[in-house]
Order: structure tokens, then sequence, then C-alpha cells
């Protein structure tokens, strides 16, 4: 049965696909891929526990990712999913592939999952200070998001940390991802458990995965730097296949829809029963004109703007040439 509510998407019939967002999202986050997948899938889209417009933190709930699994089992339950395919961004990545360990999913597709850094490598606080001052910055500008994000360049600008091309959203879109930071009820204690380098933050035991899994890195990612977080899950996944997303920043979907779109469809029509896999009227057969298999880029691309030593530029409010007001706060989703 399909639903529409800031808790839920569902649409669609055929093989179930779970689509998970990032930190601090929501479901809409996935907006540009939902008609494409529901046309050939049920797509299954939640916003998660503590996120905007999703269920409420449960009392004495951490930020592990084990009890956010707990948690995302119990709501795959309700809606009636034993397994599915499991597609997530970042956060959702890792809880994807979290859900993988515990035979919960068909297949995962994660894109640009977190979770792949090592304690005491400096990346957690890293990301810590990261949201952090997002967050700040979003909170101080948020009365002006709506009429910054009208122009096109303040939202390239605005944007530029999660994706290449933020001037092609939707005005209302690009307001709608930069305002669900500041509803994210979990944001706080997440950022604490990063500063702290808390272990429970990161995922281990990927060798309890069995089922097939293709981790998709975009090229661009200045989020989660794809040589500081990619090579420990490649290493790790049994049959893990990876790719690169080329021309993709962190939430690539807002990108490259059709790259994407065909990215997930091609690896789950691959893995699909036969006798249940959706007619490709629209896309390529699995595998055709599918991304290249690449190693990630050899170096992290700079911030446009300065920064302190070792740290990515971090969501901000910037004067922008020839604009003459605030180009709007970045937006991340990690």
């Amino acid at each position: 049965m399909g639903e529409i509510t800031p808790a839920l998407f569902r649409a669609g019939s055929g093989e179930p696909v779970l689509l998970l967002h990032g930190f601090t999202g929501a479901w809409h986050h996935w907006r540009p891929i939902l008609g494409e997948l529901a046309a050939r899938y049920e797509v299954v889209a939640p916003t998660l526990v503590g996120h905007d417009g999703g269920a409420a933190l449960p009392a004495g709930m951490g930020v592990s990712y084990e009890e956010a699994t707990d948690v995302l089992e119990a709501h795959m339950d309700q809606l009636g999913l034993d397994t599915a395919h499991v597609v997530g961004n970042s956060m959702g990545g890792a809880l994807a592939l979290s859900l993988a360990k515990r035979g919960r999913a068909r297949t995962v597709v994660a894109l640009a999952p977190a979770g792949g850094w090592s304690r005491g490598d400096g990346e957690a606080q890293r990301l810590g200070r990261f949201f952090a001052r997002q967050i700040r910055i979003t909170r101080a500008t948020a009365s002006r998001v709506d009429r910054v994000m009208r122009r096109p360049l303040a939202r390239k600008l605005a944007l530029r940390e999660i994706m290449r091309h933020g001037e092609l959203l939707a005005p209302v879109d690009a307001a709608a991802l930069a305002l669900a930071a500041l509803r994210c009820e979990v944001a706080d204690k997440a950022i604490a458990a990063l500063a702290a380098d808390d272990p429970e933050l990161l995922l281990a035991d990927l060798d309890r995965i069995t089922c097939p899994v293709l981790m998709a890195t975009p090229e661009h990612d200045r989020v989660l730097p794809p040589p500081l977080h990619a090579p420990r899950y490649r290493r790790e996944i049994p049959g893990v296949e990876a790719i690169t997303l080329p021309g993709c920043g962190h939430v690539p979907m807002w990108d490259d829809t059709a790259l994407v779109v065909r990215t997930i469809a091609g690896f789950i029509d691959r893995h699909a029963a036969p006798q249940q896999q959706p007619a490709t009227v629209g896309l390529p057969a699995a595998g055709a004109d599918a991304p290249v298999v690449a190693e990630a880029p050899a170096e992290v691309q700079e911030p446009a703007a300065a920064q302190a030593p070792g740290e990515v530029q971090a969501p901000a409010v910037a004067e922008s040439p020839g604009v003459g007001e605030a180009s709007g706060p970045d937006l991340v989703s990690a």
C-alpha cells in the first residue's frame, strides 16, 4: 500500500528496495530517483529515527550503529519487510551494511558509506567539527534560507560540500535540505560521539556480510574523502564490487540522477530472482553503460575556501562575488 508522509515514502510494486538517507537528512533526500525506482520496484524510504519527520529517539538510545540497526530492523518488521535490497547514502550506507551483517539485505548498494574510517586517524573528530559548524551556521541563517535559495549561484555555493551542481535543485528542495538539519533530534549526540572518536561509530565484523555488495564512491566526495573512507570497506567486505561515480559529490542522486538509477537498478536486476525482475524499459541492461570500476581519486579535492590544516571546509555562509548577499549554509548529510 502506498504512503507519503513526513516519516515514510512507499510506492510501487515488485522487488522491495529500502532507501536509507544520511545524517541530518530525511527520506526526501531521495526525491530525484523515487519516480524511476517506484516504476520498477516497491520502494520504501523511511525517515530514520531522531531525524526530521521520523519517529522520536527512544529514551536512553545511543548513537551506535548496533542500536540504530536494532530500531531499523523493528521498523522493517512493522512494514512487513523480512529482507530487501538496501540502498544507503553516507550514514544510510553504513546502516545498509549493518543490516547485511544481520541477514536482512538481499543486496546492498552503498553510496559513499560512512563508518569506514579507522579509530585514531582524526576523521571522526573532523566530521564532528564539520557537522557542528554546519548546524550552527544553518541555525543562524535559517530566517534567510528560503530567500537565499532562490538564486542558482547561491544554491551552488551553499551546497558545494555535498554536490557538484546545487544550482540545478529547485529552491524549495534546497531549502528543505538545509532546514532538515535543524530538526535532527539525534544531531548533538552524534556530534559528541564523533568528537570522542567513539568506536561504536565504526563498522566492524564486515566478514559477516554474505549478500552481494556494490560500493559506489562519488568522485568528488568532500565529506567522506575516498582515499580515507573507501579502502577499509574495499578490503574487508567479502566479494565487494567497487566503482566510482564520475562527476558526483557526496549525495550523488542530485548530481547525476540517471547514473545513480542505472547503478542501483543494474545491480538489483543482476541479483534479483529472474522471475521477479522488472522490465528494463528506458534503462540499459544490467552492466550496460554502467560507471567503470576505478580507484579512488589520488588526492582529496581542496575546498574552495580557506580552512584549518587537516580539516575539510565546513558549511559556511559566504559572500558571493556579484551576488551581494550571503549565499546560505552549506548542507551535508553523512
